[in-house]
């Protein structure tokens, strides 16, 4: 059975005359990003995929796993859900546990697609734990089963 990691991006600051791509994290969502990491070491993940923006590429930096790869593609910033769905089909088969770092509202709908409704919100740094029955390439809406989940 696989695993996807759906994580929003922590805490960002918002500073006049700075690029939304180039917003970076306030310290409780530096603080909020080791908490995640925490956890979500508990899961072994095998990948990271993240948005290139600083604000994700700070929060899948600062999970603080050791080891796991980290993979930032292009496609996860400013992305649909649609678009989400198809970068986790793209999923090497040998992955088992996939740590998706992205933005709302596209992180949040693509939780609410694959397992139903039953996270109402989905604060800066949280992350929901998905199952899926079969293989990354197989992904579809309705095919997950929210078995856990985090908000800070």
């Amino acid at each position: 059975m696989k695993k996807l990691i759906v994580l929003r991006h922590a805490k960002a600051e918002h500073t006049p005359g700075v690029l939304d791509f180039d917003r970076v994290l306030t310290n409780r969502g530096e603080r909020n990003s080791r908490e995640a990491g925490e956890l979500i070491a508990r899961l072994t993940p095998d990948l990271i995929v993240a948005s290139p923006s600083a604000r994700t590429r700070l929060t899948a930096e600062l999970l603080g796993l050791e080891g796991v790869p980290i993979e930032f593609e292009r496609d996860v910033y400013e992305a649909y859900t649609d678009d989400l769905i198809e970068i986790v089909r793209r999923t090497d088969p040998e992955v088992d546990t996939l740590v998706l770092v992205g933005h709302n509202p596209s992180v949040h709908d693509l939780v609410v697609q694959l397992s139903g409704p039953q996270t109402e919100t989905f604060k800066p740094g949280a992350f929901a734990v998905i199952e899926l029955p079969g293989p990354w390439e197989e992904l579809d809406p309705g095919t997950g089963t929210l078995v856990d989940g985090h908000q800070p």
